[in-house]
């Protein structure tokens, strides 16, 4: 009789093992879930449409870096979007067009600066010494 009850015993114990890896992978499947919706909830959406000013990454410097030299080149204006984030770009000083990922551009905020007629120039001067 020893044997048959240090059998049932073994046998709930490994059923109790099974439950609990179970229990494991839903518990990491939900944690990996949730992740994800934070993740995604502090992703910025990057839509350029045509017409938009854009910046583009140069990977070349990265082979050559400078300390001061920046890897963003441009203003380009979005000729045309397809699917899949293939734009066409052009440079305003030529006339060729360029097709680049997405992932190699971020919005070009420069031409706001121009829109404006007045700028707003704050000098900032060392404060008043009592030999002043």
């Amino acid at each position: 009789m020893g044997f048959e009850k240090a059998r049932a015993e073994r046998k709930m114990q490994l059923q109790e093992l099974e439950n609990i890896r179970l229990e494991a992978y839903d518990n990491s499947r939900l944690y990996k879930e949730n992740m994800k919706v934070m993740h995604d909830k502090h992703i910025k959406k990057r839509e350029f449409i045509p017409g938009k000013l854009v910046l583009l990454y140069n990977s070349r410097l990265r082979l050559m870096p400078g300390k001061l030299r920046s890897r963003w080149e441009g203003p380009y204006r979005v000729e045309k979007a397809e699917p899949y984030r293939v734009f066409h770009l052009s440079h305003p000083s030529s006339s060729n067009v360029i097709k680049v990922n997405g992932h190699r551009l971020k919005l070009y905020h420069g031409e706001k600066m121009t829109e404006n007629k007045e700028l707003e120039v704050f000098l900032l001067e060392d404060p008043p010494t009592e030999a002043d």
